[in-house]
């Protein structure tokens, strides 16, 4: 059951706030940090369910200060691959117990932070040059499958849009755009496994101002907060709450 109690709002508003940043802001990359922290607090079913309303909010408030700044070839090709990755989710979805949702959410947060920091130490070397359509639709597929079970499909799109060499605007938006739709096509089977709750739902309308002011500050900081300070305080979230949902899905 969801108690929407003090301890409740003290995460969930900061961890709905940081999503709209990430989101609005920086690619959509670390949105899903959002996802983790609540599901410290609540069944990894119930974490997915309320972050999603939300996230598509966040997704709808983007748009317009990048409308067609997206790279719509890039992302045509991603949303092809995405949404069959969605429908694999559901299948996983069907059969997962919550243990096992905790090791996925936990384990793509570490591997996560795991990626970036290889990148920065020079182990894993950014692609030099684009990567082919194919690989683009083989990128949308995990991106629609980890959006689906853990709302973490900012990584694998990432991988293929920086292939693209695109500037940092029109990244943003593409993703912008990729998002929007994948989360639309989340939303049906959402509801058809009965994720969402009146709980759920009464916790979105309290959530929604803070999803708002996130989405605000992140266009606002898109063009003078440095990415690398913003992603040093995601790596710590990450590194934190995705080996503690571990811990918890073994033990």
């Amino acid at each position: 059951m969801l108690e929407m109690d003090a301890t409740f709002f003290a995460i969930a508003a900061p961890a709905v706030l940081f999503a709209g940043i990430s989101k609005g802001g920086f690619g959509s990359g670390a949105a899903f940090a959002s996802s983790t922290i609540l599901a410290l607090v609540l069944e990894p079913g119930q974490a997915l369910a309320l972050m999603l309303p939300l996230l598509m909010l966040i997704d709808v408030a983007s748009l317009r200060p990048y409308w067609k700044t997206w790279s719509w070839p890039d992302a045509r090709v991603m949303i092809l691959g995405a949404l069959p990755g969605v429908g694999l989710g559901v299948a996983l979805f069907r059969v997962a117990d919550a243990d096992l949702l905790r090791l996925l959410i936990g384990g793509i947060s570490v591997l996560f932070v795991i990626w970036h920091g290889s990148q920065r130490r020079g182990w894993i070397r950014p692609v030099a040059r684009r990567l082919p359509v194919w690989a683009g639709v083989t990128a949308g597929l995990v991106t629609g499958f980890t959006s689906f079970v853990s709302h973490a499909g900012g990584p694998p799109a990432a991988v293929y849009l920086l292939s693209q060499k695109l500037d940092k605007t029109r990244y943003q938006g593409t993703t912008v755009l990729l998002f929007w739709v994948v989360n639309i096509a989340k939303f049906i089977p959402y509801t058809v496994l009965g994720m969402f709750t009146l709980q759920t739902f009464t916790a979105n309308l309290l959530l929604a101002p803070f999803a708002l002011a996130g989405t605000w500050l992140g266009v606002r900081a898109h063009r003078i907060v440095p990415e690398q300070l913003f992603f040093a305080i995601t790596y710590v979230l990450l590194s934190v709450t995705g080996g503690k949902l571990i811990w918890d899905a073994l033990t």
